[in-house]
C-alpha cells in the first residue's frame, strides 16, 4: 500500500460543524460557524471550541464567557455556511438567515430555535494556541427538540439529518452501521 507523506496539518475528518451563538453584555447576538469543536470531558460535561482572535464573535466570547453550541442539519446547511463566511460586524445573521433566537436557561447567548440540540456553555479557560484560541467550557444545560423523540422518549438525532464537515465540504451523515459495543456483543 503506497502512502504519501504530507506536511503536518489537521486531517482529523469528518468533524461536527456547529453554529455557535454568542452575545455581548449589551445583548447583541451573533452566530459563528465552527468546525473546531469537541467533547473534552464527560464528568463534568465539558466541550471546547476554537475561534480566531480576529473573528467578531471572539470579543463577545471574551466579554461574557458564554456561548451555545447549536447542532446543524441538512436543512440548516446553507445557514451554517453563511454564518461561517459573513461577519456579524456587518449583518444580523439571525435576521438574514431567518433563524429564531430563543432565550437560553443558563447563559445570555440565545439558542437557535431551528437546531435539534442546543448546548449552553460557560467558559472555564481560554488557551491561546496560535491561529486560534481554545475556549474550554462546562456544559450547563442541553435543549433537545421534542419532534426528534419517539413515543418512548428516545431522542433520534438521525431524524434531523445532521451534517459534518470534511476538508472544505459539508456532508450529510449516512446510514447506521453499528452501535457502541456491537463488535464484542455475544451472539444469540
Amino acid at each position: 500500500m503506497a502512502k504519501q507523506i504530507w506536511r503536518p496539518g489537521n486531517m482529523l475528518y469528518p468533524l461536527p460543524v456547529v453554529m455557535v451563538s454568542v452575545a455581548d453584555k449589551a445583548g447583541n447576538a451573533n452566530i459563528i460557524t465552527v468546525a473546531w469543536a469537541g467533547t473534552i470531558c464527560s464528568d463534568p460535561a465539558m466541550v471546547s471550541i476554537s475561534v480566531r482572535p480576529e473573528r467578531h464573535s471572539h470579543q463577545m466570547l471574551m466579554e461574557t464567557g458564554e456561548f451555545v453550541i447549536n447542532l446543524t442539519t441538512k436543512d440548516l446547511a446553507y445557514a451554517t455556511d453563511y454564518c461561517g463566511v459573513k461577519s456579524g460586524r456587518d449583518i444580523d445573521k439571525f435576521k438574514e438567515m431567518k433563524l429564531t433566537a430563543l432565550p437560553a436557561s443558563q447563559v445570555s447567548a440565545p439558542l437557535i430555535g431551528e437546531s435539534p440540540v442546543n448546548i449552553e456553555c460557560k467558559v472555564t479557560e481560554v488557551r491561546k494556541l496560535g491561529s486560534h484560541d481554545m475556549f474550554m467550557a462546562e456544559v450547563v444545560a442541553v435543549h433537545a427538540d421534542e419532534k426528534y423523540m419517539d413515543d418512548k422518549g428516545k431522542f433520534h438525532l438521525e431524524w434531523a439529518e445532521p451534517i459534518v464537515y470534511s476538508h472544505g465540504t459539508y456532508f450529510a451523515c449516512g446510514k447506521q452501521i453499528g452501535t457502541f459495543g456491537y463488535s464484542v456483543k455475544k451472539k444469540k
